[in-house]
């Protein structure tokens, strides 16, 4: 039996990471039959509870086990007694590098060297890399990507990174996000959640928002603040209420987003026509398959908008991190977005109508990028072949 090492967000904390994880058990699995999956993760019963179907081992990043989170015996244990290593979503980058809590990119390059000498591959599987900004961030990628037998992108910006560092890496392929083909909840069971949490009652319909937790960390860091961002969320989605008389549903597919989510709900004047549904009670089955009830949606998160894409609900970006920005411009989005810079209600108000008014043709129109997004997404299992030979 081969064994099959999966680094990546694992916590269960994120319903995009969540999507990632079980998209690639699925893939990967659909093309062989039989593999071990060690997953390391600081939230064991999590992956037994969601991917038990699969044949998966969690390898817990607990300080009892010898771990601060991914610094520590577990993580290099399981990449060092491993068949192959899997590094998935976006964990290599280079903020916060000196802290395991946060921070990846540090303690993947301390073993990946090891794995070569021992002749284990390390495939960086349907990723994104960076941001890298620091000298020191730089070198520890290059010793992921001299240890690596192969990088799947999932868009155009990681490639463009590597050559602008001018780092050495392996061959390099462009494929998709493996939570594109996340399978939505649909029928009797999706239309119980609905009922239970009175969703989508209002015959003009419903506009979706998500945000996250760290606006004020990531974009216009010490100018822009969380108070600013929430009051100005709140003020639009009012605006939003006026003109087009429609309610609000706020995804939240990370557990710490919902305080920022409750705090934009806060500058609202309209908040009984507005609901929230997360990742703390639903899974993210259920949160795709709700956003594929929405007319459009509004969101930060990048996985918000790839569930989106999935289930052809036409979507803008607020524009915070450049991987939102290349998934968008993966599927032909790109123009679809608000920068920071101009983030205020008028100018939200004004790319809302101009989806909202042609929203049908953006349905129709993404349909045929995303079924070639999702069918490359699959087809990164099939490149693995040669370490199963």
């Amino acid at each position: 039996m081969k064994q099959i090492t999966v680094l990546g967000n694992n916590s269960g904390r994120n319903a995009g990471d969540a999507a990632i994880l079980g998209n690639l058990l699925q893939d990967v699995s659909d093309e062989f039959s039989d593999v071990l999956f060690k997953v390391p993760t600081t939230h064991p019963r999590f992956i037994n509870r969601h991917f038990g179907k699969f044949n998966v081992k969690p390898v817990p990043l607990l300080p009892w086990y010898g771990a601060l989170k991914n610094f520590g015996l577990p993580l290099a244990a399981s990449m060092l007694k491993t068949d192959l290593i899997l590094i998935c979503d976006n964990i290599l980058f280079d903020r916060k590098f000196y802290n395991p809590l946060f921070n990846n990119l540090a303690s993947i390059s301390l073993v990946a060297p090891l794995c070569k000498r021992l002749d284990i591959p390390i495939v960086m599987y349907n990723c994104s890399i960076g941001p890298i900004d620091y000298p020191y961030g730089r070198k520890a990628l290059q010793k992921v990507l001299d240890a690596s037998d192969l990088v799947i992108t999932r868009d155009h910006q990681t490639g463009e990174l590597l050559e602008k560092l001018e780092l050495r890496f392996p061959e390099l392929i462009q494929h998709a996000d493996c939570a594109l083909n996340t399978e939505p909840t649909a029928g009797e069971p999706l239309e119980r959640i609905i009922e239970a949490e009175n969703l989508f009652q209002n015959p003009n319909g419903t506009v979706g928002f998500n945000v996250n937790a760290y606006i004020d960390n990531w974009s216009r860091t010490g100018s822009y603040s969380q108070d600013d961002f929430c009051r100005v969320i709140g003020e639009s989605v009012d605006c939003i209420i006026d003109v087009f008389d429609v309610d609000i549903f706020f995804a939240c597919t990370q557990i710490m987003d919902l305080a920022n989510t409750h705090r934009c709900i806060g500058y609202s004047k309209y908040k009984d026509r507005i609901k929230v549904i997360s990742n703390k009670t639903y899974t993210y089955e259920n949160i795709a398959g709700l956003l594929g009830k929405l007319e459009l949606h509004i969101g930060l998160r990048t996985h918000t908008l790839i569930f989106c894409a999935a289930v052809g609900t036409p979507m803008i970006n607020i524009s915070s991190y450049p991987k939102s920005h290349g998934f968008m411009r993966t599927i032909g989005q790109e123009d679809r977005y608000i920068a920071f810079e101009n983030l205020n209600q008028n100018h939200i108000l004004s790319v809302v109508k101009n989806v909202w008014d042609h929203r049908a043709l953006i349905r129709e129109n993404m349909q045929s990028r995303v079924a070639e997004e999702k069918r490359k997404a699959k087809a990164s299992a099939k490149l693995l072949r040669k370490y199963f030979a």
